[in-house]
C-alpha cells in the first residue's frame, strides 16, 4: 500500500464522515436556517474531499475529478442562496429573535423581482 493509497483512504474516510454529519444534521438542527447551513457549507466540502480521495486512489481521473470540483464549487453557493431566498418569502419562517431584516427592507425598495 502507498502512500497516495493511504492518503486516499484518509481522504474518502474523512469526505464520508462530513456528508454523514451533514445528513444527521439536515435531520436535527431545529429550523430551516440551520439545517440549509448543514446541507450546504458540509456538503461542498464532504464531496470536494471524497472526490480528492477518488483522485488519490484513481490519478487518471484527475482532470474529470477537476471538473466536478469545480461545478460544485460554482453551483453549491448559488443553489443555497436560491433556497434561502425561497425560505425566506415566506412569512412563517420567519424566525423570532430575527432583529433586523435587510433582505425585507431591499424587496420594499424594489430591490428583488417576484
Amino acid at each position: 500500500m502507498t502512500i497516495l493509497s493511504i492518503v486516499g483512504h484518509v481522504l474518502l474516510v474523512a469526505g464520508g464522515f462530513i456528508l454523514f454529519t451533514s445528513g444527521l444534521g439536515i435531520l436535527r438542527m431545529p429550523d430551516v436556517w440551520n439545517r440549509l447551513h448543514a446541507g450546504t457549507k458540509a456538503t461542498t466540502l464532504g464531496s470536494i474531499l471524497f472526490l480528492a480521495g477518488i483522485g488519490c486512489l484513481e490519478p487518471a481521473w484527475i482532470p474529470k475529478l477537476f471538473l466536478i470540483v469545480l461545478f460544485i464549487i460554482m453551483t453549491n453557493p448559488v443553489s443555497g442562496h436560491a433556497l434561502a431566498r425561497a425560505v425566506h418569502m415566506r412569512p412563517e419562517e420567519k424566525p423570532d429573535n430575527l432583529l433586523e431584516d435587510d433582505l425585507a427592507e431591499s424587496d420594499l425598495e424594489g430591490g428583488a423581482e417576484q
